[in-house]
This record gives structure tokens, C-alpha cells and sequence, in this order.
């Protein structure tokens, strides 16, 4: 499911709101969560799951091509893990 589908797919679960208002609160939500995390925080939705950022060190590759090495840089990436509810659900266990 891509953005554009959950926001049709909330504008169905609720006819009385617009369908603009609907995509300004899903971005509203996403932008936040980014800005949260770009901070540093965590965000945990409850039954959903929590994003977080992990720090990677910088280290040495390899080009898979050529076999030289490479530096590769330190960097932050986010992490996702489920909450007990959506992993319950997933397993047809809820």
C-alpha cells in the first residue's frame, strides 16, 4: 500500500471528512515522526510498533565490481519493530 492508498482508504472509512484533510493528517503524521526521529527520539504507537534511529560506524567495503575498498561513511538509519498487537495479528493469533 502505497500514501496515496491509505489516504483513499480513510476518505472511504470516513465519508464526512475531505479527502485533502485527510492527506494533510497522514502527512502531518509522517512529517512528525520524521522530525522526531531526526531528533534522535523514538516514536512508539502503541499495538503498532516503534521507530527509532541507529548510529552505523564508518567502515571499510568493498566494491562488489572492481573488489577495491572502500570508506564508508558513518551514518544514522531507522529501525521499525513491530508491536506485540501487529505481530499477534500477523499470525492469526488475535
Amino acid at each position: 500500500m502505497i500514501k496515496s492508498e491509505l489516504v483513499l482508504r480513510l476518505a472511504e472509512q470516513n465519508p464526512h471528512l475531505y479527502q485533502r484533510d485527510i492527506e494533510n493528517i497522514v502527512n502531518a503524521i509522517l512529517d512528525t515522526i520524521v522530525d522526531a526521529l531526526s531528533r534522535g527520539d523514538r516514536v512508539e504507537l502503541r499495538g503498532f510498533g516503534a521507530f527509532s534511529v541507529k548510529k552505523r560506524d564508518a567502515r571499510k567495503g568493498r566494491n562488489p565490481r572492481t573488489g577495491e575498498e572502500v570508506a564508508v561513511d558513518e551514518k544514522t538509519i531507522p529501525v521499525f519493530k513491530t508491536g506485540k498487537e501487529m505481530r499477534l495479528r500477523l499470525n492469526g493469533k488475535a
